[in-house]
Parts: structure tokens; C-alpha cells; sequence
């Protein structure tokens, strides 16, 4: 791919990411740098034509949920936006070694900017009356440590093969516990941090939640002291000791929206008028879906449970007040 065409299409994703609105093709025009410009002839008209339906086309091969439709009924076009739910990644399962080593990497980003005639896009955008979101820019500093003050000594005790020990607070227990452990590995699940290894003092394998770990853990005894089994799965572990009921949902979808939910979902085919595509989604988190599903306001309605649904219109109902109130 041409650095010219690259670099258009980053700038294009960019600007559609920043908005919640539907952007038409001929404010993309004016504010996306790349694009042929409006001198008023048929030439240049076919151009932009020609060269926007490529790149809509390409950012789709490549998985980009770009939308279509209109931000309001008084609309008189369609427009185009990526939900940024939808185009966030799923979660990502890393063990303590491979957060690290993909932590490292993205830190390279550091230095790097976004090009100028993106941030002039984005303020093109701004001065056309785009609401734009300069919050939901994308992301390039990690954080390795989740915000865990346990993660450091913890990840560094399972490198090295040592005990580390910790006082441990259980959400049934009045006062922590001491634990002393042989640190397996650490790993991120469903949105924590997690050490696994082996309980000294009850001899068995245990997961402990980062975030119930009270004080400084102490990292004691030489390095190479043990070695972890060798069909260690730490995922696993995690989701035998912390896992929760799934649930399913059944939801409603209107064709060519929720992009994002459709790659994860089972689809359940049409309903009987043909109007919508039936979806079924599994969770063991129905609250964090619900926050999900309420982001695609009209285009997604959930058929069942009656819990989730009602959830989400909750949801909605506080954000219509919300908006009532400003």
C-alpha cells in the first residue's frame, strides 16, 4: 500500500473514531487530508467518488466496523462513524512474561505522534460542528501494572522461580491471611491481574486476585527454586477458581449495525418479518453487557432475559435524563 493511501486511511479511521455522529462523505472530504479537492468539476467529483468506495471497501476487508446511517431524522444523507466498541480489540489473555514483552514494545510508541494533517483533521472536524471526543483517542501507553502495587514483586517472583509472600484479604474473611507461594506466573483475566502458584502452607495450586493483596508482597529465598508444571495453563486456572455463571442473551440487530457484536456472536438468522437479525451472545458479565448494548441505542434490543433487558433500558433512561437536564 502507497505511504500517500496509508496514511489517508489512518487519518480517515482516526476522525471517524473521535465522533459519535454519522460524518457524510462530503464533510470527510473537506476535513480528511488525502482526498481530492472540491474545485467544483465533474473530474474531481469522480475522483473523490472513486477513491472514498475504495478505501470504505478496504477498511472493511481489513475489519474495520465502519457505519452507516444518519445521526438524525432531518438528516438528508447518509453518514459514516466507527463505534468504538465496536472496534476495540476483545480481551487479550497475557501471561506475566508476554505483558511484558508486548508492554515494552508498544512503549516505542512513545516518541512517535500522530501526524499533522491528522490533527488537523480532528480540528476540521471541531470547527464543522462535529462533536468531537478528544477522551476516546486511541491509546499508546500501557500500563503493565493495572494500577496493582502487588504486580511488580509478584511478576518479578514468578520470573525468577522464587516464593513471594503477601498478606491476602478474602471478601468472606474478617482479617487478611499470610500466604507464602511458589509464584507460577501472573496473568490478566476478564479485566484483572491474578498470581498462580502454589500454596505453600495448603500444598495446592491457588489463584489470588492482585487486588486483594494487602502491602508490599516480599520476595524471599534463592532464584530457580522450583520449576512450574509443565502443563501449566494459568487461564485456566483463573477461570476454574474465579469463574462465574454464563449467561445467554438473545438479542435483536438491525442489518448492517453492531458490527462489533456480530464477530463474537452466534447468529439465530432473521426475525419473521426479516427486519432484523436474531443474535445470541454469551457472558458471564450481563451488567458490563448491558453497558455495551445500551451504546447502540436504537439499533440493538434485547429479546431476553427479561434481567439484561431491563438493564439496559434503565440505562438508557438515565442517559435520556441526562441529556434532558443540559
Amino acid at each position: 500500500m502507497a505511504a500517500k493511501r496509508a496514511e489517508r486511511l489512518v487519518n480517515l479511521v482516526i476522525a471517524l473514531l473521535s465522533t459519535r455522529q454519522y460524518v457524510t462523505a462530503a464533510r470527510i472530504r473537506s476535513t480528511v487530508p488525502g482526498y481530492e479537492a472540491d474545485d467544483g468539476t465533474d473530474r474531481a467529483d469522480e475522483a473523490f467518488k472513486r477513491m472514498f468506495e475504495r478505501d470504505k471497501a478496504e477498511l472493511r476487508e481489513m475489519g474495520v466496523p465502519l457505519e452507516t446511517g444518519r445521526t438524525s431524522v432531518f438528516d438528508t444523507e447518509d453518514g459514516y462513524r466507527i463505534a468504538r466498541a465496536d472496534y476495540e480489540l476483545p480481551e487479550i489473555q497475557l501471561s506475566g512474561e508476554e505483558a511484558a514483552a508486548v508492554g515494552l514494545a508498544l512503549r516505542l510508541w512513545e516518541s512517535a505522534q500522530l501526524a499533522g494533517p491528522a490533527h488537523s483533521a480532528l480540528v476540521k472536524l471541531k470547527a464543522a460542528g462535529v462533536a468531537v471526543d478528544s477522551s476516546r483517542g486511541i491509546p499508546l501507553q500501557p500500563r503493565l501494572d493495572a494500577g496493582e502495587p502487588a504486580f511488580d514483586p509478584c511478576y518479578a517472583a514468578a520470573r525468577d522461580r522464587r516464593v513471594v509472600e503477601f498478606d491476602y484479604q478474602r471478601p468472606d474473611e474478617d482479617a487478611p491471611t499470610r500466604r507464602h507461594v511458589q509464584a507460577w506466573g501472573v496473568v490478566a483475566w476478564h479485566g484483572r491481574w491474578y498470581l498462580g502458584g502454589l500454596d505453600l502452607d495448603r500444598q495446592q495450586p491457588r489463584v489470588f486476585r492482585l487486588s486483594r493483596v494487602v502491602g508490599t508482597p516480599e520476595v524471599t529465598g534463592p532464584a530457580g527454586a522450583f520449576e512450574p508444571p509443565a502443563d501449566l495453563d494459568l487461564a485456566a486456572m483463573v477461570a476454574g477458581q474465579f469463574g462465574r455463571q454464563e449467561h445467554v442473551v438473545v438479542v435483536r440487530a438491525r442489518p448492517g449495525t453492531a458490527i462489533g457484536l456480530r464477530r463474537w456472536a452466534t447468529s439465530l438468522g432473521p426475525t419473521e418479518d426479516g427486519q432484523e437479525d436474531r443474535l445470541e451472545l454469551r457472558t458471564t458479565e450481563p451488567w458490563a453487557l448491558a453497558d455495551r448494548l445500551a451504546s447502540h441505542g436504537a439499533d440493538v434490543v434485547v429479546e431476553a432475559p427479561a434481567e439484561v433487558r431491563d438493564a439496559v433500558v434503565d440505562r438508557l433512561t438515565r442517559l435520556a435524563a441526562m441529556g434532558e437536564s443540559a
